[in-house]
């Protein structure tokens, strides 16, 4: 198989993946789950196996069509999964989304790029480029603490030289504090609050 088909075949997977992932995103959103806990609850919290494998796909679909904030579904598998399982199904579901984001901006450029976020997001950012070392250390320091627009980070870190090996060290090391952080904050201060009201 030559450079050419290899291409055109890794393209067209690229294509029906994008493809199902806006199929099942459109169906999830027409089902009111992006809207509702229950809605969700009603779809994985009542299946003991397929329940944390549909999750896991919502988190995947969230990261890379990014329809509703990541700290609500972080928080919505932690009340679902308790805080151990919700963990562990967040993490796995956040990386393999933040890497399909990394290889997609990587492989269709700034056009694409600019499809999912905004010009004023992309050129805050794009000043970090001027020097692949320094992008490095501010695209970990960013996915390490959590409340830096990651998703939009890791679409556009497909634009720079950096290898796939270093962005998934990065993802895979700085990952787990942000999703403990908006997991904690999301579930115990909803429940704080609720007992003041």
């Amino acid at each position: 198989m030559n450079a050419i088909t290899s291409k055109r075949i890794i393209n067209l997977i690229s294509l029906i993946g994008m493809a199902f992932s806006i199929a099942l995103t459109v169906y999830f959103f027409s089902i009111g789950l992006f809207d509702d806990l229950n809605a969700l609850q009603n779809l994985v919290g009542e299946k003991l196996f397929l329940g944390p494998i549909i999750f896991i796909l919502i988190q995947i679909l969230q990261v890379v069509i990014p329809i509703i904030p990541g700290g609500i579904s972080t928080a919505a598998g932690v009340l679902l999964f308790g805080p151990v399982a919700g963990f562990f199904y967040n993490y796995i579901g956040i990386v393999i989304g933040s890497i399909l984001v990394f290889l997609l901006g990587r492989q269709y450029g700034k056009p694409f790029v600019l499809s999912l976020i905004s010009e004023k997001t992309y050129e805050k950012y794009i000043v970090w480029f001027d020097n692949q070392g320094r992008f490095n250390k501010l695209f970990a320091l960013a996915i390490f603490f959590p409340f830096a627009p990651d998703d939009a980070l890791c679409l556009m870190a497909g634009l720079t030289n950096m290898s796939l090996k270093t962005f998934s060290w990065i993802i895979l090391l700085g990952k787990p504090a942000s999703i403990l952080v908006y997991s904690s904050a999301l579930v115990y201060g909803t429940n704080l609050i609720s007992q003041f009201l």
